[in-house]
């Protein structure tokens, strides 16, 4: 089933139009992952086949924002059905929020060993080939093992990146641990520059042993050796047990339905039920008028403010939650929330509901399947932890645990963090619309709100919906605004009582891509206008 928009129409003309294809679309924030991915559709694999090769090649070419030693999620739509994956690690056995704090710290670290949770972006991979892929892993991971081993031109974005994480990294990573980063991704004593050339042998190496042997050499051969060794060395507590012990899940998508269509996210542990509480709120609204209206932008910050307040205070692994996603997806609760909003802003609090650096791509193929896929290392490289000689670069995904022992978040032994990255996908009436997704940290929810609205409540285009200003609600009555929104409503807001801030620079605002199916059974896809977006199409 399609979505109803106008192809001839574009808000910002000036900027990308919406990209046509019929056999397959990779889209995704680096050109040369994007036609990696096309060149798997063309070799005879599908979308899955596509996402992972996109996937694999994006650890080569946006390290800036993701690597091997990540997490992923995806939604997978095959066969009208979908399918959700959780290839999120936990953190290791001997973790301890009492050995921190007893030690003087007060909230979790962002870098050095103690955020380092398992990765879980290898098994994704592999059991996504595994389920629905048609070509061998060996063959899907070609382009990004020739990418690492022979070297690429870096984009421009993904430059400008690096170069904040040299900053950062010289700033914070002083201790000896930390000089492998700087020999991997910096091994000229900087950050390089757009169009000059980058290589790491050690993570085209890993990624062919990860291809071999379907991650097993990752987990429980000679990769986590290397890892173990690398944590023992300094005395960290994740170990090859933990890691042997670690296995992806297929879990069972969770959604609400918004004017007639469904729209899908990961359960807990992810935050995408952030999103389906807000659009839960704004069901009730009439936005039939035009978007550039600020009561429709304050109406839709108030939303999010009062479902991101409870995701953060009540959404953690699931098996440590008070409440379930039905509870807090219940209408009743929305009905509830939403009596708080008023014309004023508020500043949120978390209800009691009733009992009952990331990159982001999608893929979809001529034979109707379609994948929604994200993984990160989170604030860009991650950790700052490189096992040597590798190209593993360790996320520090546990820094969104709490140290708090009564949050359901409190770090604790084997258990998965609150999650930040997201997919999205939108059916209706049983049919596949599309992936869509926007990645950026806290942003993500936000911006799945907002392109879905864009599409759903006012007609645009996917292109558009990527196009179209945003903001982003940061915590109490602030509200960080694009500079493309109007001058007048972001006044407007300001005087309805949120503190506005005009930020210059966009890639605070996320990153996103969007297909989706056109009436004509072809595909239509958006790129992101604020990075190397790229539509690879055919």
């Amino acid at each position: 089933m399609a979505l109803n928009f106008d192809a001839e129409r574009y808000m910002y003309p000036s900027r990308r139009t919406v990209v046509y294809g019929s056999r397959g679309m990779v889209a995704t924030g680096q050109p040369l992952a994007a036609q990696a991915g096309l060149e798997i559709l063309k070799k005879g694999g599908n979308a899955i086949d596509a996402a992972v090769a996109t996937a694999a090649c994006l650890t080569v070419v946006e390290p800036t924002a993701n690597g091997i030693g990540g997490d992923s999620f995806a939604l997978v739509w095959v066969k009208d059905k979908l399918y959700g994956l959780n290839a999120s690690g936990f953190s290791p056995k001997a973790a301890s929020a009492e050995t921190l704090t007893k030690s003087g710290v007060k909230e979790m670290p962002k870098f050095g060993w103690y955020p380092v949770t398992v990765p879980g972006a290898p098994s994704g991979w592999a059991a996504l080939s595994k389920k629905f892929g048609r070509l061998p892993l060996t063959e899907v991971l070609k382009p990004a093992i020739a990418y690492a081993t022979d070297g690429y031109p870096v984009s421009p974005t993904v430059s400008k990146l690096w170069k904040r994480a040299f900053v950062n990294y010289t700033k914070e990573g002083t201790g000896e641990e930390f000089k492998h980063w700087f020999e991997t991704f910096c091994p000229k004593g900087k950050a390089p520059e757009a169009g000059e050339i980058w290589s790491s042998k050690g993570h085209g190496e890993t990624l062919a042993l990860i291809a071999e042997t379907g991650a097993e050499a990752f987990y429980r051969g000679a990769l986590a050796e290397k890892i173990d060794a690398f944590s023992k060395k300094y005395g960290a507590w994740l170990s090859a047990s933990d890691l042997a012990e670690y296995h992806p899940e297929w879990v069972e998508p969770i959604s609400v339905g918004y004017r007639g269509y469904d729209v899908w996210e990961i359960p807990p542990n992810g935050h995408g039920i952030t999103a389906l509480m807000a659009l839960n709120i704004l069901k009730a609204y009439d936005f039939s008028g035009s978007r550039e209206d600020e009561k429709t932008y304050h109406l839709m910050i108030e939303a999010l403010k009062l479902a991101f307040v409870d995701t953060m205070h009540h959404v953690a692994d699931p098996r440590f939650m008070k409440y379930t996603a039905k509870e807090l997806l219940s209408q009743a609760y929305a009905d509830e929330r939403r009596k708080l909003i008023g014309s004023s802003a508020i500043d949120p609090a978390p209800g009691t509901p009733p009992k009952g650096g990331t990159v982001y791509l999608a893929a979809a193929d001529g034979e109707g399947n379609m994948i929604s896929m994200i993984q990160s290392n989170y604030m860009g490289f991650g950790s700052g932890l490189v096992v040597p000689g590798t190209g593993i670069a360790l996320h520090n995904r546990g820094n969104n645990f709490s140290l708090d022992p009564n949050s359901p978040n409190v770090l604790a032994p084997s258990k998965k963090p609150y999650h930040t990255i997201i997919p999205g996908f939108l059916s209706k009436d049983g049919k596949a619309v599309g992936p869509f997704g926007v990645m950026g940290g806290f942003m993500q929810p936000q911006g799945h709100v907002q392109v879905v609205t864009n599409m759903v409540d006012f007609g645009m285009n996917p292109q558009e919906a990527l196009d179209a200003p945003r903001w982003q609600w940061t915590k109490g009555k602030n509200v960080q605004v694009e500079q493309g929104i109007p001058n007048a409503i972001a006044l407007s807001l300001a005087a309805r009582g949120h503190d506005i801030q005009m930020l210059p620079d966009s890639i605070t605002f996320g990153r996103g891509e969007i297909i989706v199916k056109t009436p004509y059974g072809t595909l239509a896809g958006g790129t992101e206008p604020r990075t190397d977006g790229n539509i690879a199409v055919w």
